[in-house]
């Protein structure tokens, strides 16, 4: 019996990605194991890696080298993903602002609405919205 748990599709897919000083050392030996085991698989991680870096460090300089890497790996749906709407891309990599809080505004409103369940009107949830806030 192993003396650790295998972590779940998830965990795993966001170890590979993370950065190092965030893992414990058996999780370190587990994504060690995986590269170790698949050589297709250390290209995608490396690639993953530096997407989660460029995006983090916001550099937008880096993506159409990392477009054109990545075309070639099991990452070139993503990639041609990012490919068709590239400006937009580029301008979120470079802009120090985000979108986030509206997002959430508008997920809470949608959970508002959906506990309603179309049994009133724009009146009443008006209502519920302010005061929920």
């Amino acid at each position: 019996m192993r003396p650790w748990k295998l972590p779940s599709k998830r965990r795993a897919a966001w170890l590979v990605v993370a950065d190092l000083e965030t893992i414990d050392a058996a999780e370190q030996r587990f994504v060690d194991a995986l590269l170790i085991r698949s050589e297709g698989l250390t290209r995608v991680i490396e690639l993953a890696r530096a997407f989660s870096t460029m995006v983090r460090r916001q550099q937008a300089g880096r993506l159409d080298e990392w477009l054109a890497a990545a075309k070639e790996t099991a990452l070139a749906g993503f990639a041609d993903g990012l490919a068709r709407d590239l400006a937009a891309i580029r301008t979120a990599l470079s802009l120090p602002w985000s979108t986030g809080p509206v997002e959430g505004q508008i997920s809470r409103l949608k959970t508002i609405k959906r506990t309603m369940c179309g049994r009133a009107k724009f009146d009443l949830l008006r209502h519920r919205v302010l005061e929920a806030a």
